[in-house]
């Protein structure tokens, strides 16, 4: 079992920056890759940014790519997404997961929430224009 706990969000304007963290507790001897989703009203919950265990190999949605950057810190137990150029389109609950198994396999990075074991309780990012 691992608990994973978000911080980081909050209310920014179009443009600026912001970095989530996800700390990770329990079970984490496990090489775990690891995603940040986001859910924003109205719509279903959205693939953002994966790693896998080592943080040698990374995935992200076209929607985000070139703004947003994952990262991990496996001594602290710890993922990152830092963001920038912020658009009010990126208002969500962002949710980080956590994934046993394999990361990347036939050209597939883990990228499905299905994928995903574990997920903590999200935080809250407000964009405003």
């Amino acid at each position: 079992q691992v608990q994973l706990v978000e911080s980081g969000g909050g209310l920014v304007q179009t443009g600026n920056s912001l970095r989530l963290s996800c700390a990770a507790s329990g079970r984490t001897e496990t090489r775990y890759a690891m995603g940040w989703f986001r859910l924003a009203p109205g719509k279903g919950r959205e693939f953002v940014a994966s790693v896998n265990w080592s943080g040698s190999m990374t995935f992200y949605a076209d929607s985000v790519k070139g703004r947003f950057t994952i990262s991990r810190d496996n001594a602290k137990n710890t993922v990152y997404l830092q963001m920038n150029s912020l658009k009010p389109e990126d208002t969500a609950v962002y949710y980080c997961a956590a994934s046993a198994g394999k990361y990347y396999s036939g050209n597939y990075y883990k990228s499905r929430d299905t994928d995903y074991d574990y997920w903590g309780q999200g935080t809250q990012v407000t964009v405003s224009s």
